[in-house]
């Protein structure tokens, strides 16, 4: 049958084939999914044409991040059951479909098909494609796992890069109507089909007991934080330390989706009422802007916190994050460029905090299912892809019919994002080793770092 190409056992590679074609495939997937931190570019558009409220047009968004979140949960075990390439095919087909049935929704003006299409639909290709291209480069970069978890990381993180400016010419080519929205999507689909599908046509496998040239792995090194044990899946949902880094994982990424979200048309708000009210081409700008630090966080305090520790990191995130927020909050719109900077901080800390809590997760957990662990770890980012979204666009859908404007339609927002950053911050410093009652037997440990 012709799907049997996508089966694992056409996916391992020769011995000759050269690791390094796999980050290009990982990218390939990564950076066409990664589109989703560009949604806000469509948010005015669908707004104007549709009629639709600001918690409204967030909908698809909040939508595709919860079925990222679920998909990566649930279907971990299809993905290393299946493979790569199977699970990039799955992703490609998700993703690309969800824009295609989006474009329908826009042109018939049913706006629950752009739900179902981008949210639903493109959501489950969001959280296999996710997960995929990682557990796959870790497996060839064993000697490098950082660095290899961070490429793919990094491109998820800097695919609005991309995806903005191109979103904003399309519309501004195709014209901002139901048509040229729709023409949008469509246009999406297909490239990103396109892009993908190199993926899927490079993506391998290393074969069975594979290692990089004289490469041995590394003994643990004796770190109170960094265990020498392993804890299942099953029992890490059970000990107190999954459900911190639950808390903290889930309102880092709430302080940061909450602007990214709604970024374009939030600086427009914040600025409007000054004497250089910020356009929609600068908007666009500003929303490449954060995707770039997004981007460059999720590698640059990743591989700090290697050297200062996890929990000292997410202190950093979660604290100064917090008085960034307060920054903000108190300085309004006195001054453009202290806003961007505090923005692109904030969302360099909620890309560092993606890229390291798999690293924590390791570190408390061990390396035996820690990819189950993570996938169901990452519910928190469902739950925040809700959360953050609703936060800022409720607080301001309600300020407006009050007669509010400018700053003051966020305001109140930003201090709520105070609150939950100093609550994940509280429950960083409750993180503590596992129990030991908590752990696998010993044999399992000394039988992974074998099989390694």
């Amino acid at each position: 049958m012709a799907l049997s190409f996508l089966d694992r056992s056409h996916t391992i590679a020769p011995a000759n084939w050269s690791r390094w074609l796999i980050p290009p495939a990982a990218l390939a997937v990564h950076l066409s999914i990664g589109q989703a931190y560009a949604w806000s570019v469509f948010k005015p558009p669908l707004e104007k044409t549709l009629g639709l409220t600001g918690t409204q047009s967030a909908l698809p968004f909040q939508l595709g991040i919860v079925m990222l979140g679920l998909s990566a949960a649930f279907g971990g075990t299809l993905v290393e059951r299946n493979g790569p390439r199977w699970a990039m095919f799955v992703s490609m087909t998700c993703f690309a479909s969800g824009f295609l049935v989006s474009a329908l929704g826009v042109a018939t003006s049913q706006y629950w098909l752009v739900v179902l299409g981008y949210g639903f639909i493109g959501g489950i290709g969001l959280g296999i494609g996710y997960i995929s291209p990682v557990s796959t480069l870790i497996k060839w970069f064993p000697d490098r796992p950082g660095m290899a978890t961070g490429i793919a990381i990094m491109g998820f993180g800097g695919g609005a890069l991309i995806a903005s400016p191109w979103s904003s010419q399309m519309l501004e080519s195709f014209g901002v109507t139901t048509g040229g929205i729709a023409a949008t999507f469509l246009v999406h689909g297909l490239v990103y089909a396109v892009f993908m599908s190199l993926g899927v046509l490079l993506v391998r496998v290393p074969a069975d007991g594979w290692r990089p040239a004289g490469w041995k792995p590394k003994e643990h090194n004796g770190n109170a934080m960094i265990t020498a044990a392993n804890v299942s899946a099953k029992n890490a949902i059970k000990t107190p330390q999954f459900w911190c880094l639950w808390v903290v994982l889930c309102f880092n990424v709430t302080a940061g989706i909450g602007i990214l979200e709604k970024a374009a048309p939030m600086i427009g708000d914040f600025f409007k009422q000054t004497g250089a009210p910020v356009g929609t081409a600068a908007a666009a700008g500003f929303v490449a802007l954060l995707s770039l630090c997004n981007m460059l966080g999720r590698f640059v305090w990743s591989s700090t916190s290697d050297l200062v520790g996890r929990k000292n990191i997410y202190r950093l995130y979660l604290g100064v994050g917090a008085l960034l927020y307060l920054v903000i909050a108190l300085a309004q719109n006195s001054s453009k460029l202290l806003f961007v900077l505090c923005a692109v901080v904030i969302l360099s800390f909620y890309g560092g905090g993606f890229a390291t809590v798999p690293a924590y997760l390791k570190d408390l957990f061990g390396t035996y299912q820690v990819g189950a662990i993570h996938g169901r770890l990452l519910t928190a980012w469902s739950t925040a892809g809700v959360l953050g979204p609703l936060i800022v666009n409720a607080v301001a859908d309600s300020q407006k019919t009050v007669g509010k404007q400018g700053p003051d339609l966020y305001i109140t927002s930003f201090y709520i994002m105070i609150g939950l950053l100093v609550i994940g911050f509280v429950a960083n410093e409750l993180v503590r080793p596992v129990n030991p009652r908590f752990h696998e037997p010993a044999q399992l440990a000394v039988s992974e770092r074998k099989a390694a």
